[in-house]
C-alpha cells in the first residue's frame, strides 16, 4: 500500500499515453479532409481556369540579320566565307501602363468542399513611345525586315470571358492566340503588319479585358511605369510577390489596392526570359484565400489535445490529493474519451457551420456531458459544475490559442506557467510522505 499513489500516478499516465490514439485518429482524418478540399481546389481549377499571370502587353519586332564569318579547314589551311541568316527579335516595353480593374469572386461547392473563383473586368490603356524605326537598321543589308506584333501574356487561355479588341492609334484590331510567341509561355496577340521605316513617335493603345482564373491574380510590371488599381468584393486578400501596394484599404464590404512600379526597380529580363512554362517570379500577386481554413484550424485544436487530457487528469489527481475523494481509472478514462470526442465533434462541425459556432457547440456538448457525469461521479453536485467551469475556461483558453496564430506560443506558455503556478501553490502545504504512511495504515 505504501506505494499506491505512485502506482496510481503511472496508471493516470499510461490512460493518456492510450488515449493518444483517438487524437491520432482524429489528427488522421483532419489531414485526409483537408487533402481532399485541396483537390477539389485543383479539380475546379482544372475544369475552369487555374492561376492567372498578366505579362503585357509587349511590342516585338522579328527581323533576320546576316551573320558573316570564315570557316578555316585543318586540312589545307584555307578559309572558306561563311554566311548564316539568324532569327532574332526585339522587344520593346510600354512607356505608361494604366490597369483598372474589379474582381468578384464566386465560390464553387463540391460536396461539403468548396473554392474561390474570381471575375476580372479589367482595362489596359497606356502609351508606346516607339524610337525611330524601333531602334533597327533597317537600311543595312544586313538586315531583312520581318514583322511587329504586339503580345499579350496571359497563364490559362481558358480564363477568357470576352473577346478582346486591340484600340492601337486610331485602328481597332483582334487578337489571336499565341502560344508560339517565345518571349511569354502562353497569351494573345495582334499582327499589327510587316517591319517599316518611321520616325520616333508614340501610339497609345486601348484593351479590355474580362478573366476568370482561381487562388491568385498576378501582374508583372512590364512598362517603364506601371500604375495598377484593383478593387473586389472579398475582404481577406493575400498581397505577395517582390512588390506590395503603395496604398490598399480593406473593408467589411471589400478591398481596393493600387500598384506602382518603375522600370528602375524591375528585373525586364527576368520576366521576358524566364525559362520553362512557369510564371515570371518579377510580379506582384493577390491571392483569394478562405478567412479562416477551417482544416487548419482544426488540426491546430486537435494538436493541443494531449495539453487537455494532461491538465484535466492533473485536475482530477490534485484534487484526489486534497479532498481525499477517490476517482477510478475508468472514470479517468471515460472523461479522456469524452475531451476527444470533442475534436471530432468540431471537425464534422465545421464543415456545416462557421469555426465559431461549431467550437461553441462541440465545447458546449463536451462540458455539459461531462459536468453531468462528475455531478455524480463525486457524488456532488458542487463540485461536478466546478470541474465543469473550469472545463469551459479550458476550451475558452484554446480558442484563444487558436484565433491569435501569431501569439500562440505566448499564450501557451502563459497557460502552463498559470497551470504550474496553481498546482504548486495549491499542494504547498501537503506531507508528501505523511500521505504515504497514510495510505500504508489504510
Amino acid at each position: 500500500m505504501r506505494w499506491m499513489l505512485l502506482v496510481k500516478s503511472f496508471v493516470i499516465g499510461f490512460i493518456s499515453l492510450v488515449l493518444l490514439i483517438p487524437l491520432f485518429m482524429v489528427l488522421g482524418l483532419v489531414e485526409t479532409r483537408n487533402v481532399r478540399n485541396q483537390q477539389v481546389r485543383q479539380n475546379v481549377a482544372a475544369s475552369a481556369a487555374g492561376r492567372q499571370q498578366l505579362v503585357g502587353p509587349l511590342l516585338v519586332a522579328t527581323y533576320k540579320e546576316r551573320i558573316t564569318w570564315e570557316e578555316k579547314e585543318e586540312k589545307t589551311g584555307k578559309t572558306t566565307p561563311r554566311v548564316e541568316w539568324r532569327h532574332r527579335s526585339k522587344v520593346l516595353v510600354p512607356k505608361e501602363l494604366q490597369i483598372k480593374g474589379e474582381a468578384k469572386v464566386e465560390e464553387r461547392h463540391r460536396g461539403l468542399y468548396k473554392a474561390q473563383l474570381f471575375h476580372l473586368n479589367a482595362k489596359l490603356s497606356g502609351v508606346f513611345a516607339l524610337p525611330a524605326d524601333l531602334g533597327l537598321p533597317l537600311k543595312s543589308p544586313d538586315f531583312e525586315p520581318g514583322r511587329v506584333t504586339l503580345v499579350l501574356g496571359l497563364s490559362d487561355l481558358r480564363g477568357i470571358r470576352n473577346r478582346p479588341v486591340l484600340a492601337w492609334g486610331g485602328g481597332t484590331h483582334d487578337f489571336e492566340p499565341g502560344e508560339d510567341c517565345e518571349v511569354v509561355p502562353s497569351g494573345i496577340r495582334v499582327e499589327l503588319g510587316p517591319l517599316a521605316a518611321s520616325a520616333a513617335h508614340e501610339v497609345s493603345f486601348e484593351i479590355p479585358l474580362e478573366l476568370t482564373g482561381s487562388e491568385d491574380l498576378s501582374i508583372a510590371p512590364v512598362a517603364e511605369n506601371t500604375q495598377v488599381t484593383l478593387r473586389s468584393d472579398w475582404t481577406s486578400p493575400s498581397f505577395a510577390g517582390r512588390f506590395l501596394p503603395v496604398r490598399h484599404e480593406i473593408t467589411d464590404k471589400g478591398f481596393e489596392a493600387t500598384w506602382q512600379v518603375f522600370h528602375l526597380a524591375r528585373n525586364l529580363d527576368a520576366i521576358i526570359k524566364h525559362e520553362g512554362a512557369a510564371p515570371t517570379e518579377e510580379c506582384f500577386s493577390v491571392a483569394f484565400l478562405e478567412p479562416v481554413n477551417v482544416y487548419l484550424q482544426s488540426e491546430r485544436a486537435v494538436k493541443y489535445g494531449f495539453l487537455f487530457v494532461g491538465l484535466t487528469f492533473g485536475a482530477f489527481f490534485l484534487f484526489e490529493l486534497l479532498k481525499g475523494l477517490r476517482i477510478h481509472p475508468v472514470q479517468y478514462f471515460l472523461v479522456g474519451l469524452a475531451l476527444a470526442m470533442f475534436f471530432l465533434l468540431l471537425i464534422s462541425l465545421t464543415e456545416h457551420l462557421a469555426f465559431l459556432t461549431a467550437y461553441l457547440v462541440s465545447a458546449g456538448a463536451c462540458v455539459v456531458l461531462i459536468g453531468a457525469y462528475l455531478v455524480h461521479a463525486l457524488s456532488s453536485k458542487l463540485r461536478g459544475l466546478g470541474f465543469a467551469g473550469g472545463l469551459a475556461l479550458l476550451y475558452a483558453a484554446l480558442y484563444g490559442l487558436l484565433a491569435s496564430e501569431d501569439n500562440a506560443l505566448l499564450l501557451g506558455a502563459a497557460l502552463l506557467f498559470l497551470a504550474l503556478g496553481v498546482v504548486m501553490m495549491a499542494t504547498r502545504k501537503l506531507d508528501w510522505y505523511g500521505l504515504s504512511e497514510a495510505e500504508t495504515k489504510a
